[in-house]
């Protein structure tokens, strides 16, 4: 008999309302938007590019590839996603390249984007959803101010624990302001072109910047090859790669989010795992975090057999072939080895303590949905995993759901109260 455990925690969000949402303008956001292209147009105008020394170019050059460096190594690969650790002055570094790029401070843009990944392609929940066109998804959701009906469901602790992003978010205005528009006329004023180099330095470069971001938000889930995956928008294309620092590699990071590779293959344009791989050489990134082989390698196999011969047949995993528990098993599992991780999804019984450090969302949010003893009653406290898992919390990959029934040890198949 199929298990009966109390109520899913946590509830799930009430239901958006059918009427349409109605959207209010973010002006202070817009504003400031269209003003710095206006003012970076009319600024190359009267000041073209054959009119500064080829040194302030250079150096225009040099701030968006930094900059750009701070938002996919720093604010996507380390903070977003966890996909490895760095070093106090790394993260120093990585959160004032982030600053320069005018994009939120790394508690802002994170939250967004780990909301994106957890609603990846839903109109309602994904901020910058590719599903509501092609301009929303690179533009249109800036002008408008947001309603996040689900970013409570989105972790934070790590965030709220690393005095780097506690520091930045609470100075990110005045370190934007000034790495952003102080900085490069400071630089240029060496070679005697201050002015060129605010033109180009920053205010372009802030153009340029945002367009390359945005083109993984919008164009990276428009065109390009849909090696690994599917089951959402996201697709890998070169030319948005050379673009982006390697994050158009986007189907495979989608797949694999834990990854700090954009693409798994040494070989694959993605300066931005490059750069992580030099740290980690210097000792100053550890824990680099990549998909298992064996997943890649399936993904990759299933996408070949659909687009030659349609959808493979049945995985012969999803016929459960083990044992049965009843609550006095379990209990007992669970009492075995203090520490465990062991999750209740879809009256299975799931041993997740060897994938703490692979889950992308991070360990503690498993560990939120175990089954656990209470330290006071010393009774065993049941919680049902199975909203989270099946898109309460997250839209998991076939990869993901896959992972699952590798770690699955019992089926529960008693009636289980408390």
């Amino acid at each position: 008999m199929a298990a009966t455990v109390g109520p899913p925690a946590p509830a799930p969000p009430r239901p958006s309302s059918t009427s349409p949402r109605r959207l209010e303008v973010w002006w202070s956001n817009a504003t400031f938007f269209v003003a710095a292209h206006v003012a970076a147009l009319v600024a190359m105008y009267y000041t073209p590019p054959s009119q500064v020394p080829r040194a302030t170019l250079i150096m225009a050059f040099a701030l968006w590839q930094l900059a750009q460096f701070g938002i996919t190594i720093g604010y996507h690969r380390l903070w977003s996603h966890r996909a490895f650790r760095a070093s106090f002055g790394v993260r120093v570094a990585l959160a004032t390249l982030g600053s320069s790029a005018f994009q939120g401070s790394i508690k802002w843009w994170c939250l967004r984007h780990r909301l994106h990944h957890r609603f990846t392609d839903d109109p309602d929940h994904d901020p910058y959803a590719a599903t509501k066109g092609l301009l929303w998804s690179h533009v249109g959701w800036i002008f408008f101010k947001p309603t996040y009906e689900r970013m409570e469901l989105v972790d934070r602790e790590d965030l709220d624990s690393d005095p780097v992003v506690r520091l930045q978010h609470k100075h990110y205005v005045p370190l934007a302001l000034f790495t952003g528009f102080v900085v490069p006329p400071l630089l240029g004023a060496l070679w005697g072109d201050a002015w060129g180099a605010y033109v180009y330095g920053s205010l372009v470069v802030r153009i340029l910047i945002w367009h390359c971001t945005f083109i993984v938000n919008s164009l990276a889930h428009w065109d390009g090859l849909q090696l690994f995956s599917d089951e959402n928008s996201s697709r890998g294309n070169l030319l948005f790669a050379l673009l982006t620092c390697g994050e158009g590699n986007h189907n495979f990071h989608h797949a694999f989010p834990q990854d700090f590779r954009a693409g798994p293959s040494l070989s694959d344009w993605d300066p931005s795992k490059w750069i992580i791989l030099v740290l980690h050489r210097f000792g100053l990134a550890s824990g680099l975090r990549r998909a298992r082989y064996t997943d890649m390698e399936s993904a990759k196999a299933y996408m070949q057999h659909k687009h030659h011969h349609g959808v493979p047949p049945e995985d012969k995993s999803l016929i459960w072939e083990g044992p049965s528990w009843g609550s006095e098993e379990v209990e007992n599992y669970v009492r075995g080895k203090p520490g465990r991780c062991v999750l209740l999804v879809d009256d299975f019984v799931v041993e997740a303590t060897e994938y703490l450090g692979e889950h992308p969302g991070g360990a503690t949010l498993l560990r939120d949905y175990s089954l656990r003893v209470d330290k006071d009653t010393d009774e065993l406290k049941w919680r049902d995993a199975s909203w989270a898992f099946d898109g309460g919390l997250n839209q998991h990959s076939r990869a993901a759901k896959q992972r699952l029934r590798e770690l699955r040890v019992a089926k529960l198949s008693a009636t289980v109260q408390y």
